[in-house]
């Protein structure tokens, strides 16, 4: 089967193609443009770039693959998969995929974003299996500028995963956290990977107290202690490193204080395509799985393996 999944998240618009004959992905994704020195966009701004981007990366796709014929179309609908989750941009993504579904007269099988960063996830590290029938619930993190989600999956066979809530951030994101210390560095928006240059140029290992309060945390902190450090001076490879610690100590005591002996994680978003990060979180004696970064970072290519799931049922 060849499958097309699509994903408007809030500051990237996505495509993929997913062709389950050779187990093969290919993406087309473009950042939303964000002024310089701002920390995000309006929803209504984002919806109105990701519907002039969108058309141009079905385009790039469709001239690699040789034309998209695709079997069922994928598409993200909603944050998380609860009655309540919500955001406008993905309308133009809903809206693009059910008209292509509606033309070519194929399914379309909608689903949350975070289930498309688990799914991605699970797909790069080559743990699909996890989600086979009988497999054991796994814990998932999904990290992000909008996100600090600690969730538990179960393979189901209607729902591909079950996902069911375990911890979060009771304040302020990691992906807000670390967005908000790269600006007082005068970094552009998003600063995850030139936050990341910056802290390797530290050896710094200081990072927050880390407090859980039934298994949450708070990053408020963080950003506090930060601005402390900029009016104290402190080299901005320091604070830069002194902020990538803290998210990765949180992550620790996180993961820490939900996962049982034997319970396997998974760490999605894209916060978490940082490597300092990974690379305290692998320190842990549990079983770890960890997406590449393009496959960390917000894609449709997860989203594409759900609809290939679902149409496999179907078919069934």
């Amino acid at each position: 089967m060849k499958l097309l999944g699509i994903d408007t998240s809030n500051y990237t618009t996505s495509c993929a193609w997913y062709d389950t004959e050779n187990g093969t992905v290919l993406q087309k994704k473009k950042l939303l443009p964000v002024p310089e020195g701002q920390a995000g966009l309006r929803q209504s701004d984002a919806v109105f770039h990701h519907t002039r981007q969108l058309p141009e990366l079905i385009a790039e796709l469709s001239a690699e693959t040789g034309g998209l014929h695709p079997d069922a179309v994928g598409v993200s609908v909603a944050p998380r998969p609860e009655k309540d989750s919500y955001m406008p941009c993905f309308l133009a993504g809903k809206a693009a995929a059910s008209i292509l579904a509606s033309a070519q007269e194929i399914p379309c099988y909608a689903t949350s974003h975070q289930m498309g960063h688990i799914l991605a996830a699970l797909y790069s590290a080559d743990c699909l299996s996890w989600i086979e029938a009988g497999a054991p619930p796994f814990l998932a993190f999904h990290v992000s500028g909008g996100t600090t989600d600690l969730v538990r999956c179960t393979p189901d066979p209607d729902e591909i995963l079950h996902i069911e809530p375990v911890a979060s951030s009771l304040d302020l994101k990691a992906g807000q956290a670390v967005d908000r210390v790269g600006l007082m560095l005068g970094l552009r928006f998003p600063c995850g990977p030139a936050l990341e240059a910056l802290a390797m140029q530290s050896s710094s290992k200081a990072h927050m107290q880390v407090k859980l309060k039934n298994g949450c945390c708070s990053l408020s902190g963080l950003q506090n202690q930060c601005e402390k450090m900029v009016r104290e001076n402190t080299p901005a490879p320091d604070i830069a490193r002194y902020a990538l610690n803290s998210v990765a100590a949180v992550l620790t005591a996180m993961t820490k204080a939900s996962a049982d002996k034997g319970t396997a994680v998974l760490y999605a978003g894209g916060v978490l395509s940082d490597r300092l990060i990974q690379d305290e979180l692998r320190k842990l004696p549990l079983q770890t799985a960890f997406a590449e970064p393009a496959f960390s970072s917000d894609n449709a290519a997860g989203i594409a393996i759900y609809a290939a799931r679902r149409a496999a049922q179907c078919r069934s």
